[in-house]
């Protein structure tokens, strides 16, 4: 599976869109897999990949992710039918469940049972996308249909996961999963076993199921500056219960304990965050390193390895090294 491994990138949809279509060109230069885009609180994903389709003609197209809860499942399938027809069919749809949190904050939604309903939230996709009835779900329905327009079928939807359940779930019925602030060890000794185990159980073959592992990237000599930047945005993660639990599993309950001793003082917070931690997680330091920590995770058994910017260092250098490895 590792022989396998692609290289991908999160193109960050802040700051000038100048910067952000020079950056999707680049890959799509340099020959990268796809380019995706986070649905975060700064442009919508969607459009931002539309805009981009035709700056970056070759690469697939990918949310990395859209949680549920801000769009029906209706207009969900309708979004990314245009969205990869627009772009010759180059278009996955990467969905997760998002935070209680933000969901209620931002989008005045509650999260009830995540695992069942993006189980139902997919089914009801997949069958307008198919041109079927919709199945009736205890929250997820839906009785649009497409009308002087065929969508692609077979879009592929890939699923955000964390937890256990919700990476087997993922094995199940997605056609990938994308991991976010996941250590390395974690896609070692968790994710692939549980992933391959659940499409076992499905009756499914674990060759073309795609493991997406984020993988925060800095090519440089600056390590200091760059440990600096990934502490500050891994800050919020270790306040966000789902990646808390994730974390632990993962053998870092110390950094939380001294991450939650600090409560209030936001520095001592991002120091109790360790290096361990960061190496591995990231990708740091001059080309050499760059590429040791990249395999690291080939060896796990990512299959795709999708680049990210970390806060504050330059992100064409990181996207350099990551296509020579």
């Amino acid at each position: 599976m590792s022989e396998m491994a692609k290289t991908s990138a999160l193109i960050p949809t802040t700051g000038d869109f100048a910067t952000i279509a020079r950056h999707a060109r680049l890959a799509d230069e340099l020959g990268y897999e796809s380019i995706n885009c986070s649905h975060i609180s700064a442009r919508d994903s969607f459009t931002t990949l539309a805009a981009l389709s035709t700056v970056a003609p070759r690469v697939r197209l990918g949310t990395a992710v859209a949680p549920i809860y801000h769009r029906s499942p209706a207009s969900m399938a309708q979004t990314a039918a245009t969205l990869d027809d627009l772009s010759g069919g180059r278009f996955r749809l990467g969905l997760g469940s998002g935070h209680r949190v933000t969901m209620a904050a931002w989008h005045g939604q509650e999260i009830g049972n995540p695992l069942a309903e993006m189980r139902e939230y997919v089914s009801v996709v997949r069958s307008l996308l198919a041109g079927h009835p919709a199945p009736d779900g205890a929250r997820w329905r839906s009785q649009f249909a497409f009308a002087g327009f065929s969508p692609r079928p077979g879009i592929p939807i890939y699923l955000a996961g964390l937890s256990r359940k919700m990476i087997r779930l993922a094995g199940e019925i997605a056609d990938g999963i994308v991991l976010w602030a996941c250590p390395s060890s974690y896609v070692r000794d968790v994710v692939v076993p549980e992933i391959a185990e659940a499409r076992r159980a499905a009756g499914k073959d674990l060759a073309g199921f795609d493991i997406v592992a984020a993988i925060p990237t800095a090519a440089t000599d600056d390590v200091a500056h760059a440990h600096a930047g990934i502490r500050a945005e891994l800050h919020r993660y270790f306040g966000l219960p789902f990646y808390r639990a994730m974390f632990a599993t993962a053998g870092y309950t110390p950094d939380i304990t001294a991450y939650d001793a600090a409560t209030g003082d936001e520095p001592r917070q991002m120091s109790a965050i360790s290096d361990a931690f960061i190496d591995d997680l990231c990708a740091i330091g001059e080309q050499p390193a760059v590429v040791k920590s990249l395999d690291r995770y080939r060896t796990a058994g990512a299959t795709n390895l999708m680049v990210t910017n970390i806060r504050g260092t330059d992100f064409e250098p990181a996207l350099h090294a990551a296509a020579r490895a």
